[in-house]
């Protein structure tokens, strides 16, 4: 992509914020938009804070810090939204990703890419609802965007060539490593990821074994992090919604059925570190 490209993000949220993060580092003029006032100025503290860090670790310098604030642009008016390739990191409901795309094409060039980062939605769906379809595509990055160097791009059978190249061309000069697939329930990770957190789940549901036991067993095994861990990085929300999305998408197979406990802690609100308590207590 040319460097004096444009990249817009949609969603100041955890995602959001990190990939306007890495866009900008990159070199981009990023524009971050979020219509939540409150989560606008949270993600610019926490991108900041993020840049000191680095500096003080001396993994950058501070000229490289200013110059990634410079690049950015943080905005509630979804009118200032025009990029070369807008990137949604909203909620997790298709009909939402659709809505946000079409109100943006009305006011965007005609090329515009729309990558969406959705962890396990039809991008098909979302792409069959949009004008130009031929132009979405997803562009699903990892938590912490800021480090995962992973970058699923899932085209559709509607996808074109050009918006599949951009898409793997940004993410390389982003320095991640893009890996291509199609359109499929989960896509890659997610779906190969369901057991991993399932199968604990259920262990846990028979109490065969406490959780902390599992993470301890499969960090020692060479997992960067156990199952419950991971879930409360990631927020039991968002892992708890991809469960139940691969599960409706792969026409409900025991194998992955979501587990109420799982559930149980979306309903009382324990989603994990953002939240201070998930599987474990983070506030003790």
């Amino acid at each position: 992509m040319n460097p004096d490209s444009i990249i817009c993000i949609c969603g100041a949220g955890t995602m959001g914020s990190g990939i306007a993060q890495a866009a900008a580092s990159s070199g981009f003029y990023t524009i971050l938009y979020e219509l939540n006032d409150t989560v606008l100025e949270k993600a610019k503290i926490s991108i900041e804070k993020n840049l000191q860090s680095l500096v003080e670790k001396r993994k950058i310098t501070g000229n490289a810090k200013e110059e990634t604030l410079n690049n950015l642009r943080f905005t509630n008016n979804l009118h200032d939204c025009l990029g070369d390739v807008i990137i949604e990191a909203i909620i997790e409901k298709a009909e939402a990703k659709i809505a946000l795309f079409n109100q943006l094409a009305e006011i965007n060039h005609s090329e515009t890419v729309f990558a969406s980062n959705t962890s396990s939605l039809s991008i098909t769906q979302i792409a069959t609802g949009v004008k130009n379809p031929e132009r979405v595509i997803g562009m699903h990055f990892f938590n912490p965007a800021t480090i995962m160097k992973l970058v699923e791009v899932v085209k559709t059978d509607l996808t074109n060539e050009q918006t599949t190249k951009i898409i793997i061309e940004l993410a390389k000069q982003m320095n991640k490593t893009p890996v291509l697939c199609k359109d499929s329930p989960g896509f890659i990770v997610n779906r190969v990821a369901r057991p991993f957190y399932i199968e604990s789940l259920r262990l846990i549901e028979e109490e065969l074994i406490d959780l902390a036991k599992i993470d301890s067993l499969m960090e020692s095994t060479g997992f960067k992090m156990g199952p419950f861990k991971l879930m409360d990085l990631i927020g039991n929300d968002i892992n708890y919604a991809v469960s139940c999305s691969v599960y409706e998408q792969m026409k409900k197979p025991d194998r992955l059925r979501p587990s109420e406990i799982q559930k149980q802690k979306v309903e009382t609100g324990q989603l994990g570190k953002k939240t201070g308590k998930g599987y474990y207590d983070y506030n003790a």
